[in-house]
């Protein structure tokens, strides 16, 4: 076995981790030795992925947590410090999109922008302020990890909340990873293409949509939670002790195409 990939002994924390790309991710690492938190809206949905993480034989912990209010992400972090000892990996991955039928940019309202920065933007700061903070206490360095999107480099059209979010989230964890290298921290940002999540679900369901995007992915198939398991494993382990500040296009060669 190659031994910088085994993760025993470490702690992964996964907010949007009850499902899609989070629970892959999450499943993924407990898979290589970690015990997780999983943080979600949802408290059914909590309670199932707990299940199926706790399966692996790791300390799994499930909160529920809205990552938009500040004073929520520091209660769920400081309980899951309290009951796992330690953050060694932060995934930043709950979000939300625009919604569904939005209207032209032109007509978009304030409260439908704000509501999206809100969970995307502002729930990315107040959680990876947490964790940057607990990591240079802690020492040993540790791993900030943000689900962007290819929204953020190509023109979402009507969806430009969503794209300004998870360029902004790009932006951010360059500046952390120049920020807190000396603390052995590293930062990087995963933008997943077309995956068939709760969230797209709807869109993947459109057979117009289907049959205009479809043919564009080279792989010839939508993505899954499953392809981001091995990224999340590797960002979380030694083997990527000098990798930080990058973008991680994880999308079948749609953008290529």
């Amino acid at each position: 076995m190659y031994k910088p990939f085994d993760l025993t002994g470490k702690v992964a924390l996964v907010t949007g981790g009850n499902s899609g790309i989070g629970l892959g991710m999450a499943r993924a690492v407990a898979e290589a030795g970690a015990d997780v938190a999983i943080w979600g809206t949802n408290t059914a949905k909590n309670a199932v992925a707990k299940a199926e993480l706790t399966k692996t034989g790791r300390k799994v912990l499930a909160l529920e947590c809205d990552v938009s209010d500040e004073q929520a992400v520091a209660h769920a972090f400081a309980e899951t410090i309290s009951v796992l000892g330690r953050v060694d990996g932060c995934f930043a991955n709950a979000g939300v999109t625009g919604r569904g039928g939005t209207a032209s940019f032109t007509e978009m309202d304030a409260d439908e922008w704000r509501r999206v920065l809100k969970v995307n933007l502002d729930g990315a700061f107040f959680t990876f302020r947490a964790a940057a903070r607990h990591m240079v206490e802690r020492g040993g360095g540790g791993s900030l990890v943000g689900t962007a999107s290819l929204a953020a480099i190509e023109g979402a059209a009507r969806n430009e909340h969503y794209a300004a979010t998870k360029g902004g989230l790009i932006s951010m964890i360059r500046a952390l990873a120049v920020e807190f290298a000396r603390h052995g921290v590293r930062a990087n940002a995963i933008l997943p293409g077309w995956i068939e999540t709760n969230m797209t679900a709807n869109a993947i369901a459109n057979e117009k949509f289907a049959k205009n995007v479809l043919p564009r992915i080279p792989t010839r198939r939508w993505g899954t939670g499953d392809d981001f398991g091995g990224i999340a494993v590797y960002l979380m382990s030694s083997a990527s002790s000098y990798h930080t500040g990058d973008t991680f296009l994880i999308d079948g060669g749609y953008a290529l195409y």
